[in-house]
């Protein structure tokens, strides 16, 4: 099973695919990406493969040993989701190896499915209540969006009621049988989130999702006592190491990793253990392809404390591009009452069409988040 070659392709609509092809001719895929840096961490893959050709592909541990300590600078979102990706390719050569889907590796299923939740709403947050409507006739249960426009430190009290206006029109159209999750993106400063979060106390939110930049995680404690609803984040977190003071200082519910960017899959596994024992669920993120996705999936089964999982069916990032068209077994994720199946493939258990991945490969992209300025001119969070 050693390690041949390494081939990158860049398709929309903001996505890097990672194909590694062993010496025997198995081959695995993972999604190495930094959303807006994909030529970015392609660079970085590139750099990192010419350690691990002709490497064993199943000693997923010490490959990722030594190509996270082997550098002297180590972490940081592009160094780790190129890390994620080469990881990920390598369970599934591993699982194609052995016939076993990934979670055998990892201890075995804990669960036959799992729920998934659908975005709604787009980047600025309008006609909530027509998008639910949809997503529950897809037979979803549960979404997401985003909770705010561009928010100045001190802002105007109209955006905030805007928000909960909008909170408010979901649970008096589907009441309760409606799962909604609020993301604040990180757009909200400390000021405005603690009274956001009150206003949005009587709606009874899954979570609200970064409340505040991570960076800021000591505030994660204050907004935990001052507000009732499950605090999510950690999307901007890499490693176990980006987790620690985290889960250690606490004032967070549920943490987010995402299986492309905080290390791979192991690595996520090890933090939503690292979690568990704070009494805090997981819920990965992934706004990305098929293959982070099954990636994550893959993670959710064999993790007792995963409990949702995100995914990018109908995301507004997405517009005209679909992820199941870059598989061959795409009926892997169509979901049931609002849940994905338990995925019984070896490795990650995604057929990839490489052909229609080369194909829009040509086509490539060049995705980049927007610039979101107040009405000012300074820039804002997006």
């Amino acid at each position: 099973m050693k390690i041949r070659s390494l081939e990158l392709f860049q398709v929309p609509p903001r996505w890097l695919f990672l194909k590694i092809t062993t010496e025997s001719g198995i081959v695995g895929w993972g999604e190495p990406v930094v959303e807006g840096k994909a030529d970015t961490v392609a660079a970085c893959v590139k750099e990192l493969g010419e350690q691990i050709k002709g490497k064993n592909a199943g000693e997923i541990e010490d490959v990722f040993q030594m190509l996270y300590r082997g550098g002297f600078y180590r972490g940081g979102p592009v160094l780790t989701s190129a890390l994620s990706g080469i990881e990920q390719a390598l369970w599934d050569i591993k699982g194609k190896f052995q016939g076993l889907p990934v979670y055998e590796f990892l201890g075995g299923k804990v669960r036959d499915k799992i729920q998934v939740y659908r975005w709604i709403g787009g980047d600025h947050p309008r006609d909530v209540v027509n998008h639910a409507k949809e997503a529950l006739e897809q037979g979803y249960t549960a979404v997401k969006m985003n909770g705010t426009d561009e928010l100045k430190w001190i802002d105007t009290h109209d955006k905030l009621d805007a928000a909960v206006e909008r909170v408010a029109a979901l649970r008096e159209a589907f009441g309760m049988k409606l799962g909604i999750a609020v993301d604040f993106h990180g757009r909200v400063h400390k000021t405005m989130a603690k009274q956001l979060m009150h206003e949005l106390e009587p709606y009874r939110l899954m979570f609200v999702e970064e409340p505040v930049l991570c960076e800021n995680e000591e505030l994660f404690i204050e907004l935990s006592r001052t507000s009732q609803i499950p605090i999510a984040t950690g999307e901007r977190n890499f490693t176990r190491w980006g987790f620690k003071n985290m889960l250690t200082r606490g004032g967070v519910d549920i943490i987010q990793p995402d299986v492309s960017h905080a290390g791979g899959i192991l690595e996520t596994r090890k933090i939503a253990a690292m979690a568990e024992a704070f009494d805090v669920a997981v819920a990965p993120h992934c706004p990305l392809g098929p293959i982070a996705l099954a990636a994550c999936l893959q993670v959710d089964f064999c993790t007792p404390n995963a409990f949702i999982q995100e995914q990018s069916a109908n995301i507004h990032y997405n517009e005209g591009y679909d992820l199941l068209n870059y598989l061959k077994n795409p009926e892997i994720f169509h979901y049931q009452n609002g849940h994905a199946a338990l995925l019984t493939g070896p490795g990650l258990g995604v057929e990839v069409d490489e052909e229609y991945v080369k194909k829009m490969a040509l086509e490539g992209h060049h995705w980049h988040n927007p610039i979101w300025r107040d009405e000012d001119g300074c820039v804002a969070e997006w």
